[in-house]
């Protein structure tokens, strides 16, 4: 899939797609085919897909015989209260459509994303029978939740697609809207069952996994090829940060949806940090490279089950289209690239990615002292830079003190002036003293004498 002409990491759109050619990505964990071809490969030639749609209360008809007649005597007692209240055969099933399709159009009315509308609306005396289904079918899981995960997995997406049937009328965006709600009420509720199940090896894949990233972790971002935006632009830290965090959080999701959009979160904050580095938009390329350097740093916990967690269990579309479904096949190709990668990939000797990987060479020798004295004397510039500017400050304050110390000092002496011509001004008007006047009225008296 890759070329070790050129460090980092080279795929082709084309790649990326299913090798069946339906147009839907692929993905290494299905062998390159889409979630809906890897299902049809995997099928026994001539067989059917499993009816998971219940036959009066939702009970999936692949379970035993004794929940098949459980849901028959159980649909024969609510058949039976009905004709209590209706009087015949006939008006219970004509008040049903009519009801089902109120609650089809109140489905109708949902904001994207409002789960806790869907909620409120599924309640409701109108979906009934829709919240039966899904209630039935999570009672059902919960008691079986020993069947193997590929089993679990197989009456979950059955389910999936029978439910997505009573809105067969609606446009594809509005089907797909509603049923990511249902995948989250279902799967929250099944997670603690079907997560990293004891019938499958995640748990020791998880941990191989793990300790692969952390024998990479000497791993640079120069080694891949992943641009770094320029010290001068003002960003300090790893401008991949964020999206490290966002692929840290998917674990702490339960829902498929909600893992998909910690994932989504994460390749667009790479595609912010590349934007910063780059004048030019990033490259596929440049995009899986920094997603590999992200994965490298972060180390996400239980990495491959919440993967195979998503793929089991997900919406096909979610997967096979759109752009959660591309972000996802690239973290597919970013961890199949990690857990093959050697020298070539990048760039190094076969004796230099062992030195590396037996911790007897350091990436401070070679790639990071470059990196390094890059980085330095980014910085120095940085700081020569900034004192240029610090002493243009300070030789403007001290212009500006300068003219506002002479513009005070003219401004005082002017006040200054004026107020001594005021003062004497009003000793020139200013009328005579008690004083005066006593000493004007007695001195002809003296003058008499």
């Amino acid at each position: 899939m890759w070329t070790n002409k050129h460090r980092g990491i080279r795929v082709s759109q084309q790649e990326l797609l299913c090798k069946n050619s339906c147009g839907y990505y692929g993905n290494p964990a299905w062998q390159g085919y889409c979630s809906k071809c890897w299902r049809e490969k995997g099928r026994p030639p001539g067989a059917q897909p499993q009816d998971s749609r219940p036959s009066s209360d939702g009970t999936p008809l692949t379970f035993s015989k004794f929940e098949e007649k459980k849901s028959t005597e159980k649909g024969r007692r609510i058949y039976t209260m009905r004709r209590l209240f209706w009087g015949s055969s006939s008006s219970p099933k004509q008040e049903s459509e009519e009801i089902h399709s109120t609650a089809l159009k109140a489905y109708q009315s949902l904001e994207p994303g409002d789960f806790p509308g869907f909620l409120k609306i599924l309640r409701s005396p109108p979906s009934q029978r829709l919240q039966s289904r899904c209630t039935a079918f999570l009672n059902t899981m919960e008691a079986y939740h020993d069947l193997p995960v590929q089993k679990q997995s197989d009456l979950v997406q059955d389910f999936y697609q029978s439910f997505a049937e009573h809105f067969s009328g609606w446009s594809e965006s509005q089907v797909n809207q509603v049923m990511e709600h249902v995948e989250k009420l279902i799967m929250t509720r099944l997670h603690k069952w079907v997560f990293c199940h004891d019938s499958c090896d995640d748990e020791q894949k998880d941990l191989t996994l793990q300790r692969r990233i952390r024998s990479l972790n000497w791993i640079t971002a120069e080694m891949l090829d992943v641009p770094f935006p320029e010290r001068k632009s003002g960003l300090t830290g790893d401008p991949f940060l964020p999206a490290i965090t966002a692929i840290i959080e998917v674990d702490a999701k339960r829902a498929p949806q909600d893992k998909l959009t910690c994932v989504s979160k994460c390749c667009h904050h790479i595609f912010e940090a590349l934007a910063i580095s780059n004048t030019e938009p990033a490259n596929a390329d440049d995009f899986l490279s920094a997603l590999v350097y992200v994965l490298l740093k972060a180390n996400p916990p239980r990495l491959h089950s919440n993967m195979q967690y998503v793929i089991r269990f997900g919406l096909p579309h979610s997967l096979m289209a759109g752009e959660s479904g591309y972000f996802f096949t690239n973290l597919s190709c970013a961890v199949a690239f990690i857990e093959k990668l050697d020298g070539r990939s990048l760039n190094l000797s076969p004796e230099e990615f062992e030195g590396y990987m037996l911790r007897q060479r350091a990436p401070s020798a070679g790639h990071r002292r470059k990196q390094v004295s890059k980085s330095t004397q980014h910085l120095l510039e940085e700081l020569k830079s900034r004192q240029e500017s610090l002493d243009q400050g300070m030789d403007t304050l001290g212009t500006q003190l300068h003219q506002w110390m002479e513009t005070v000092t003219a401004q005082l002496d002017e006040a200054t002036a004026k107020f001594t011509l005021v003062q004497k001004e009003m000793n020139a008007q200013a009328p005579h003293s008690p004083k005066a006047e006593e000493k004007g009225r007695t001195s002809p008296t003296q003058t008499d004498c």
